[in-house]
């Protein structure tokens, strides 16, 4: 294979389309917006946390969602409303229970080798995304909380992640613009934060520079392969255009389900929609009540960075609303309410909201790998840490992509899972 059709210039498209032109493809990559990371990839938590690899295939997730599912502000909300979509999801979600162990050791893994090949992209490249390398705090308030919190980390641990539990006298010590009262907490020095959009704006020019060719304003209407040229059908203008390659890598975020079944392949992806608000400190005082070191409030599901100076990132929530982004005030009103009680010196004059959509697969594994036809591969259905994860599964899908490229006619390989 030599031309390679990368769909989607998100967080995984950017960066599977870098990937493979350091392998020596000829890669388009299309983009519906205008510009990269305009959707999921454009306000996110900012999190580079392999401490936060826990997958949500938990009993202790169903009865927390359970008991929040009429609570409009709730952390984890659930509308209702029936779908065979969200049945089958939720349905597989279940079965995975008893992979809770092993996906969180695999996705701390991955995550821990992501971070070589990101810092390494980013230093080559020249790369400015606000990077923080000041660890993340998990914070918990009751004794229950922080136990179980011990019950994670030995799973982190076997994943290859140090973190250490710290009291709360070195919470203050490690964060001290901290507000409230807890009983301890856990420090990965090793995590670290930065601006997604920033990034993979970055990611995306260098990708050019090194002769990838994007085609933003590109709405995908239909993908189809057999199994020797990919086809990728385009609205252009008023009519359709079709444009053939030896393969194509699908990194589409949540639209990535109707994409696979175009393609013969099920990837049964739901959209879990976060929040976030981008509080900008615009004076003096509030940059100094602002912390500098990122936290998790496990309890509120929420996670706050410092991007530059003047900006403070709050995200979290998950809600299974189907395609819908509307941004509802009773959801913003905890992340903005979170801030004025754990920083109250902060002011939240000006505060900036935002949700996307999270591509969800049940396992909370992504999908990375190769479809039914030989030409055809994944990567996406990454949640909550597709930012996380992105550098490590563009680097693998690409392996793929060259491992594959005499074997195009020796059948169907059936869809792999990192």
């Amino acid at each position: 294979m030599k031309t390679i059709a990368v769909i989607g210039a998100g967080i995984t498209g950017v960066t599977t389309a870098y990937a493979l032109s350091l392998r020596g493809y000829t890669v388009t990559l299309f983009e519906q917006n205008r510009y990269a990371a305009m959707e999921t990839s454009y306000a996110n938590g900012g999190q580079l946390s392999a401490s936060n690899a826990e997958v949500w295939n938990h009993p202790s997730t169903i009865l927390k969602g359970l008991k929040w599912m009429l609570k409009a502000d709730a952390p984890l909300l659930v509308n209702p409303k029936p779908s065979w979509h969200k049945f089958s999801w939720f349905a597989e979600f279940l079965f995975n229970l008893g992979k809770y162990q092993q996906n969180t050791i695999e996705t701390t893994r991955l995550a821990i080798a992501a971070r070589q090949h990101m810092f390494a992209w980013a230093e080559a490249e020249g790369l400015d995304f606000d990077l923080k390398k000041q660890g993340i705090l998990h914070i918990y308030r009751s004794k229950k909380e922080f136990d179980n919190a011990a019950k994670v980390s030995k799973l982190l641990a076997a994943g290859g992640l140090e973190r250490r539990p710290v009291t709360p006298e070195e919470m203050r010590a490690i964060e001290p613009t901290l507000a409230g009262d807890y009983h301890g907490g856990y420090y990965t020095e090793s995590d670290s934060t930065g601006d997604i959009h920033k990034f993979t704006n970055g990611l995306a020019a260098a990708a050019e520079r090194r002769g990838v060719k994007t085609l933003y304003g590109q709405e995908v209407l239909r993908l189809d392969s057999d199994g020797q040229r990919a086809r990728v059908t385009v609205r252009a203008g008023e009519g359709q255009e079709t444009l053939a390659f030896d393969g194509l890598v699908v990194c589409a975020g949540v639209k990535s389900r109707a994409f696979a079944a175009q393609l013969g392949d099920r990837v049964n992806i739901y959209p879990v929609k976060g929040y976030s608000i981008t509080v900008n400190l615009q004076d003096a005082a509030s940059q100094a009540a602002a912390p500098n070191v990122s936290l998790l409030d496990d309890a509120a599901k929420l996670v706050t960075s410092r991007l530059g100076a003047d900006r403070l990132r709050v995200a979290g929530t998950a809600e299974y609303n189907g395609y819908n982004k509307d941004i509802r005030a009773d959801r913003i009103r905890p992340l903005v309410d979170w801030v004025n009680q754990c920083f109250p010196g902060v002011s939240t004059r000006q505060v900036t909201p935002w949700a996307g959509l999270r591509p969800m697969m049940p396992d909370m594994m992504p999908r990375v790998g190769r479809g039914r036809r030989a030409n055809v591969f994944y990567n996406t259905g990454h949640g909550h840490l597709g930012w996380t994860l992105c550098a490590v599964t563009a680097d693998m899908v690409a392996e793929v992509v060259q491992h594959s490229g005499g074997a195009l006619s020796k059948g169907a390989p059936t869809l792999k899972t990192a």
